[in-house]
């Protein structure tokens, strides 16, 4: 495919942008201007059109697909600004840059670098510069003839971006572009993207595009050691600028990456940085009876760079956050909305010193918590005292008072569908129920998320008895509904897989299930519950389970 005929032609003049009046997201709109009202011409918008009907269409091999690549690329960057501010030009754009050498990407690249702040503030350019971003760290580390250029050009943009911090992470599509810039400097992607999302706010991109962008390529990568030395240099930006924008959306989030990037490349910058944090935002209300941080942890906002900092802090300063801060209000933050997710991130990292004195806090207040429906601290409590191997014994127990069947210990046998659908004892039987052991129990129906989360932990821990009797006294068809469900077959995975239980009591919990084993094959959990099943069966067990299964082959097939 050729060039189109008048490229020379790829923007109106000045005066004519001037007399053009912008629509709706058109570029004379971003903040910070410099982009102007550029448009692709009519002819140019149609070659480019074309040129992406054809990279879908496919290749008959890589080599006609990379020159293709490096063609198009050639032609798109005499008009790099007004393609990449194109809806339909920037979707083509992503699709090629990741197939890019460093001799179609650095021109490419080089053409938006002035163009910085509309391009990066541009819902369209915002994609072409992340993208771009993550395909040059990997053309540098593999020896591409321009590495040496793209690295300088990744720094000058890096640098572009640090120098207006205040403008680019407060933005809700250069934020993204600052995120992945830090994590190209860092040499590593995170998962998070920046902490859970925000409530209420909605995304601030369809996560379609999120998982497109970056989506390919090694999760660890090498990088120079002129971009550690750029991402010091943000860290101190970031330092610097807390007071004045920690409660803003986007910079918190720009600033939990930067945190999990400084842990995993530079970890005494990040807790120089974790320190800034906790510094100021203790110190914003002195004279309060109680630490001014405890506002903060009950903010939308920046409860998320707690929860960050609390991942990436040691024992030590764990302890220390604790002792000067929530000391004695666990039971309160338990209850808030938003305080209570930072404190499930204090449980998680606890060390197991630190989870006897927040157990010790919180274990009496377990059935408030759970009327309150905040599962997260329960299940990180039990996920904690798995890990810590510690308090074992004592949260089972008051995890069961808090759905009384604790005590009389006949009920301890009914704490399995309890657990399960997260009802207390009462809820789940009737009220009218007095304890009548002839009555049939009532069927097992729904099973909670959270519910099989508790039953997963309580099967790993140490002594896992009690719950392994429980679901061995469960009626088959209430294990066949927990094997079913979605949330419900991890416990089964949990049960064969925990190294504290024992063969004899696997078996009899799974041995309910023989006769049922067709209505596992007919179920898409069931079946992978199944196939989980036979892969640690004995022979005799897996000709009993397959002569089960071949009488029934019609209704298989």
């Amino acid at each position: 495919m050729g060039p189109p005929a008048h490229r020379q032609k790829t923007a109106k003049s000045s005066q004519e942008r001037k007399k053009g009046k912008p629509g709706k997201g058109d570029p004379e709109e971003i903040k910070g201007g410099g982009g102007g009202g550029v448009k692709l011409e009519p002819a140019v918008a149609d070659y480019f059109r074309q040129a992406h009907e054809t990279f879908k269409s496919g290749f008959a091999s890589d080599e006609e697909k990379s020159l293709f690549v490096s063609n198009v690329l050639t032609e798109a960057t005499d008009v790099a600004l007004p393609l990449a501010l194109d809806a339909s030009g920037s979707l083509f754009l992503q699709a090629l840059l990741p197939s890019a050498s460093g001799v179609s990407l650095e021109p490419l690249l080089r053409a938006l670098l002035p163009s910085l702040r509309p391009v990066a503030c541009h819902p369209c350019g915002a994609h072409i510069l992340e993208a771009a971003l993550w395909r040059a760290p990997l053309l540098i580390s593999g020896g591409d003839e321009e590495a040496q250029a793209l690295e300088e050009l990744l720094l000058d943009l890096g640098k572009g971006l640090r120098d207006e911090l205040a403008t680019f992470a407060l933005d809700a599509h250069a934020s993204f572009v600052v995120r992945t810039l830090l994590q190209v400097l860092g040499g590593a992607r995170v998962g998070s993207d920046g902490g859970r999302g925000l409530p209420g706010s909605g995304s601030l991109r369809p996560q379609a595009k999120s998982s497109k962008v970056g989506s390919e390529g090694p999760a660890v990568f090498e990088v120079p050691a002129s971009f550690l030395s750029l991402l010091r240099e943000f860290k101190g930006c970031f330092q610097e600028q807390i007071a004045d924008f920690i409660t803003n959306k986007c910079f918190s989030l720009c600033l939990q990456v930067a945190l999990e990037i400084l842990h995993r490349k530079l970890p005494e910058e990040c807790a120089e940085l974790c320190r800034s944090l906790i510094g100021y935002l203790s110190s914003c209300n002195p004279a309060a009876e109680q630490s001014s941080l405890l506002v903060f942890l009950k903010d939308a906002t920046c409860s998320r760079v707690l929860d960050k900092v609390l991942e990436v802090s040691d024992a030590k300063v764990l302890r220390s956050f604790y002792k000067a801060h929530v000391k004695g209000q666990l039971r309160a933050l338990s209850a808030h909305k938003v305080a209570n997710f930072t404190l499930q991130r204090l449980i998680q990292a606890a060390s197991r010193k630190l989870l006897g004195r927040l157990f010790q806090e919180l274990g009496p207040g377990l059935e408030q918590i759970l009327a309150l429906e905040h599962l997260g601290i329960v299940t990180a409590l039990l996920g904690a005292c798995r890990k810590r191997g510690a308090h074992q014994p004592e949260v089972l127990q008051l995890l069961l008072e808090a759905f009384h069947c604790w005590e009389p210990p006949a009920r301890q046998l009914a704490c399995a569908p309890l657990l399960a659908s997260v009802l207390a004892y009462e809820v789940y039987f009737g009220e009218e129920e007095k304890e009548q052991e002839s009555a049939a129990p009532p069927a097992l129906s729904a099973i909670s998320y959270h519910g099989s989360l508790i039953l997963q932990h309580l099967l790993h821990f140490a002594d896992p008895s009690l719950v392994l009797r429980s679901l061995a006294a469960m009626p088959p068809a209430d294990l066949v509904t927990l094997a079913c469900d979605p949330s419900g077959s991890h416990v089964f995975d949990a049960l064969l897989a925990s190294p504290s239980v024992s063969e004899k009591p696997r078996r009899k919990v799974l041995r309910q299930l023989k006769g049922h084993f067709l209505s596992l094959a007919c179920s898409k959990h069931g079946s992978r519950v199944l196939d989980a099943i036979w892969s640690r069966a004995s022979l005799p067990a897996r000709r009993e389970l397959a002569q089960e299964l071949a009488a029934h082959e019609p209704q298989l097939r």
